[in-house]
């Protein structure tokens, strides 16, 4: 759909194509290459060598682009229609080595800084937690030290497992180790469950995160955790990692290491929402993994998380335009 001339091609009219009919790309929007240069492109990276637990979260992207098909043009709770107020694109998915890591993070770091060269803004669809530091690599390259909010049930800032520095639960170790983030600007949120030692808690605080777990989130509410939240990040660029199994697995059993308590999705997109006015540059949303999945519920719930990110993004760019 395309208003006039100069506007952003839009999706596809379900009112001419029936939702369940056509290409499935993100929200049935066009394809980057349809388009030539988009404001904010959303990004398969279907890779999940790093995972401990369970895998399959390689078939993520595919699954939420399935599960955007019913999603509309207009987002009432933040009065947006993000698809016509900029040009939003699929950037399709990149083909990253499954059984190399070294060489699968090289190549999401290049080509991730190549697709934001010209300002586009990435909102990527994994794949496991592991792609979260070369996408933190790339937009820091951009934007130097990135703010920080990590949607999670689990820290990701462990050391290792079985020797290996590079897995879904040590991105944001290494990032913070790298100089990648602002360590003045960082949160956790959603964290629950049993950890390996009290000993996790004092190094990820050494690391610069403060935490709201899920517990925390329930007691203050939405709007106390959001306010302190965005008080913390200022008007930093900022990078929004979100692992969907910080919902509780009612809301999302289909993911690699789930935790009772968890948020619920309403939860969630109200704290993203809140979120309105920061200076969010870029996010990715993991962990989706379809084959423990029920009625598409995870996929479902990640397709409309991207949808808030991607209006948050397009109210950011309105306003500085």
């Amino acid at each position: 759909m395309q208003a006039g001339p100069d506007a952003p091609l839009g999706p596809v009219n379900a009112a001419l194509v029936p939702r369940y009919a056509g290409a499935a790309t993100y929200a049935r929007l066009p394809r980057l290459d349809e388009v030539g240069h988009a404001d904010i492109a959303l990004l398969g990276i279907p890779f999940d060598t790093g995972v401990s637990y369970r895998p399959g979260a390689r078939f993520g992207p595919a699954a939420i682009r399935e599960a955007s098909r019913l999603l509309r043009p207009y987002h009432p709770a933040l009065d947006t229609s993000p698809f016509a107020a900029v040009q939003v694109a699929d950037a399709g998915d990149l083909a990253v080595n499954p059984f190399d890591i070294a060489e699968a993070l090289a190549t999401i770091e290049t080509q991730v800084g190549e697709l934001i060269a010209d300002g586009t803004v990435p909102v990527c669809m994994g794949g496991d937690h592991t792609i979260a530091l070369p996408l933190l690599r790339a937009m820091h390259r951009a934007h130097g030290p990135m703010a920080v909010l990590h949607f999670d049930a689990h820290l990701d800032t462990w050391d290792s497992y079985f020797g290996a520095d590079y897995t879904h639960g040590t991105p944001f170790r290494r990032a913070s180790e790298e100089g990648l983030l602002d360590l003045d600007a960082l949160s956790h949120v959603g964290t629950r469950g049993p950890l390996y030692a009290a000993e996790d808690l004092s190094e990820d605080a050494r690391l610069g995160f403060g935490i709201v777990t899920s517990s925390d989130v329930g007691r203050r509410g939405v709007d106390a955790v959001a306010a302190s939240l965005t008080e913390r990040i200022g008007d930093r660029p900022l990078y929004l990692s979100i692992d969907i199994d910080v919902l509780d697995p009612a809301h999302a059993p289909g993911t690699g290491t789930p935790e009772a308590g968890g948020l619920t999705s309403r939860e969630l997109l109200e704290l993203l929402r809140a979120l309105d006015g920061v200076n969010l540059v870029g996010a990715d949303v993991v962990e989706v993994a379809p084959a423990y999945d029920h009625a598409d519920i995870t996929a479902v719930a990640a397709s409309h998380v991207l949808y808030d990110l991607v209006t948050l993004i397009a109210r950011r760019l309105g306003r500085a335009r």
